[in-house]
């Protein structure tokens, strides 16, 4: 199981607020640390509000392509239904001529609605929008000369898009909720999963999960082709206790806050501790303790290759950052290859 880190490039820590200079500062220093502690992918994703510096996220990968050696870099995720193709494509082939092969793209409509009205969409159009836009960005990947039409872009005919990737193709994964169709979607199309949970039980996403199996079986895709990754928060500290008292006060504050504004109630400690209980989603804990957990959670959906930790929506320290890293890497990742 590939393990990495998923940034919203918060500048919120708490009750601290950074500039966004000392923010991108930081989180550059962590994708680093990430680097050299051996974790396998680092993700940036994509917002446009106040409190997130996320909304050019190749740009932010760019930099951390000169700074790293090994780790991927991926968009987690890249709000395709309200941008271009192209250009997508061509911001990501860039990256991966910098990073000299380490490019990804976790592609999705996005939860986050604040993209459409921004770029002049129109939220009925949501679905789509997303499917006209892949179809679109997949033919660019795979096609130096593209001929296309459809009906929120002006057609091409023949035309070339450079640069191209160094990797021949360019992986893109394709990022969903709980959507069913979203799950058929990415097995009829054969490319990897990345499922985000962020609430109640893991094992709950088993027969969305073999949904996709099963579509990507029928359009004749091999089982090995057909990768799942999954992404949910979760913190390590150097034991159960100490990561407890370290996640839940900044982490019952932010997602409290966000609740006021999707209409969820206030979290609460016994909410909370369901959460973290061993079929909950949230990986929080010592190493030994996540350790079981991502292995309990890829037994549950019938085999993981990725997991993704989001960390920085509980209003952690950047030095309680950098040693959640440097944990995942010297103790979570060698206790899951024992295992």
């Amino acid at each position: 199981m590939e393990i990495g880190i998923d940034s919203f490039a918060s500048a919120m820590y708490g009750s601290t607020t950074l500039s966004s200079a000392d923010a991108m500062e930081q989180l550059l220093d962590r994708i680093v640390r990430a680097d050299e502690a051996g974790l396998h992918v680092f993700g940036i994703g994509e917002h446009h509000k106040k409190e997130f510096l996320d909304s050019a996220p190749a740009v932010i990968l760019s930099a951390a392509a000169a700074r790293t050696k090994r780790i991927r870099l991926n968009s987690a995720v890249k709000v395709l239904s309200t941008d271009d193709p192209v250009r997508v494509y061509q911001r990501f082939a860039t990256l991966d001529l910098i990073s000299k092969g380490r490019a990804e793209l976790v592609v999705g409509r996005g939860s986050a609605i604040e993209a459409f009205p921004l770029f002049g969409f129109d939220l009925d159009d949501y679905d789509t929008l997303f499917a006209e836009k892949l179809d679109m960005l997949l033919q660019v990947r795979d096609q130096e000369y593209i001929t296309w039409s459809g009906k929120f872009r002006p057609a091409m005919n023949n035309q070339p898009v450079y640069p191209r990737a160094l990797q021949k193709k360019l992986p893109i994964w394709l990022g969903v909720g709980g959507t069913p169709a979203s799950f058929v979607r990415a097995g009829s199309l054969g490319l990897p999963l990345m499922v985000a949970v962020i609430g109640g039980e893991t094992a709950r996403f088993r027969p969305l999960i073999d949904l996709y199996r099963e579509a990507g079986r029928r359009a004749g895709f091999s089982p090995d082709q057909l990768k799942v990754g999954l992404h949910s928060p979760g913190y390590v500290a150097e034991t159960y206790e100490r990561a407890i008292a370290d996640y839940y006060p900044g982490y019952a504050e932010l997602w409290t806050k966000l609740g006021k504004e999707r209409g969820w109630p206030p979290v609460t400690r016994s909410q909370f501790n369901s959460l973290i209980a061993p079929e909950g989603v949230l990986v929080v804990g010592g190493p030994e303790q996540v350790a079981e957990k991502l292995a309990r959670h890829s037994e549950a959906l019938g085999g993981v290759e990725r997991f993704t930790f989001q960390m920085d929506n509980a209003g952690l320290s950047h030095q309680q950052l950098l040693q959640s890293i440097e944990l995942i890497g010297t103790k979570v990742i060698p206790l899951i290859k024992k295992s």
